[in-house]
């Protein structure tokens, strides 16, 4: 008969033993002294919360109870001991209201050389209102800090999180394999200077699914050398739309390929769909991009590449961009567009795009069909299109 209690505690060991609970150590920040009254600095709490869990050899979640948190710069360095760390957070996080304390910071939250992190729910704010103010003004302002950045880093969730009022980027990913965003809310004035919504770059595997994002500049930027870039269910309003670009600013440049956005709407923004490039010398390319299922609601600019961009016209007049644009489809875009030219292919004289399609695409204007215009661009057009293709 004593067979049967130790079978009992057998079992219920292996069942703890494999219950998710009894593997993920807890570490709240409040045990290393942070208080969530929106005042008090917390920033020295949540890196020993993270270094603690980092040292752990078992899946670890750090919990951030409901409440204000005040951070200065966080940085969470890898490797860890482990690679399951789920970073619950409940409360909202708050960036110092002074511009100057993360102003020349370049990121205020940073994750590096970390494996398998999550981040899920929480709000970051990152009080960017005054470095807006100081750079509408014209006065000499620091360029200001991303408010959450992974860097270097593999198998990321980034999961039901909302980013305000960034002092620059809202979220930013570079040099990352295997990354997905889901859920995620951006949100900042329509005329912040800088705000990118989701910014990646160099990274391939990234996924970003059932966002909303308004700010001052562009919903989601692309950067050199992203590959395997999945978009899709993404609300873009106030923006500059979802931008490929810009591309080709060095002269020796990795290039973007395999990008698919799908399911978007924008809603007033200053582009829908952009590619960019500047307008010289450069051994950077574009190619094996999709754009489909689109609806576009009064924005200004609803398809366009443009590969004479060439801000203050500062080191690149005269010149034409070596970046080669290929490959890129255009799939059932609809809706209306605030300006009479709808569709721009504006590219590269030494190298023109090639492999552009037009699929079903219908933009007007003021109810009326819409202009289109090409600029060394080639391809074809397929459905109804409108306006009239000048491919």
């Amino acid at each position: 008969m004593a067979v049967l209690p130790l079978l009992i505690a057998l079992l219920s060991i292996i069942f703890f033993a494999s219950s998710p609970l009894a593997k993920a150590a807890q570490y709240s920040v409040l045990s290393y002294g942070a208080m969530p009254d929106g005042k008090t600095d917390s920033t020295k709490a949540f890196a020993a919360a993270w270094s603690q869990a980092c040292a752990s050899t078992q899946p670890a979640t750090i919990s951030v109870p409901k409440g204000s948190f005040a951070l200065g710069q966080v940085r969470f360095q890898g490797p860890c001991k482990n690679n399951a760390i789920l970073v619950r957070i409940d409360g909202t996080l708050v960036a110092p209201s002074d511009y100057g304390v993360l102003g020349r910071a370049q990121n205020w939250l940073i994750f590096e050389h970390v494996n398998g992190v999550t981040i899920s729910g929480g709000t970051l704010d990152g009080q960017g209102a005054g470095l807006w103010s100081c750079k509408n003004s014209g006065k000499d302002c620091p360029s200001g800090a991303t408010s959450l950045e992974f860097s270097n880093s593999n198998n990321i969730a980034i999961t039901g999180l909302a980013s305000l009022n960034s002092q620059m980027f809202h979220i930013v990913i570079n040099a990352c394999q295997d990354v997905k965003v889901q859920g995620v809310r951006v949100s900042a004035a329509g005329d912040s200077p800088n705000t990118d919504g989701i910014h990646v770059q160099s990274s391939t595997g990234v996924t970003i699914l059932n966002s909303r994002i308004g700010t001052g500049d562009d919903c989601v930027s692309i950067g050199p050398g992203t590959s395997n870039l999945w978009i899709e269910n993404v609300a873009c309003g106030p923006g500059h739309g979802i931008s490929i670009g810009s591309l080709g600013k060095d002269s020796q440049e990795a290039g973007v390929q395999n990008v698919t956005v799908k399911t978007t709407t924008f809603t007033g923004t200053e582009n829908g769909v952009r590619i960019k490039t500047w307008g010289r010398p450069s051994s950077g390319f574009a190619r094996n991009i999709l754009f489909q299922h689109a609806v576009m609601t009064n924005v200004q600019n609803p398809i366009v590449i443009d590969q004479n961009y060439c801000p203050g016209e500062k080191g690149c007049p005269g010149q034409v961009s070596g970046v080669k644009i290929s490959d890129v489809t255009y799939q059932d875009i609809h809706g209306s567009s605030a300006t009479e030219l709808a569709v721009k292919f504006d590219c590269s004289k030494t190298n023109p795009c090639s492999g552009i399609k037009l699929e079903d695409v219908k933009l007007t204007y003021n109810n009326q069909p819409a202009e289109a215009s090409c600029s060394n661009a080639g391809g074809v057009a397929s459905g109804v299109v409108q306006p009239t293709s000048c491919l």
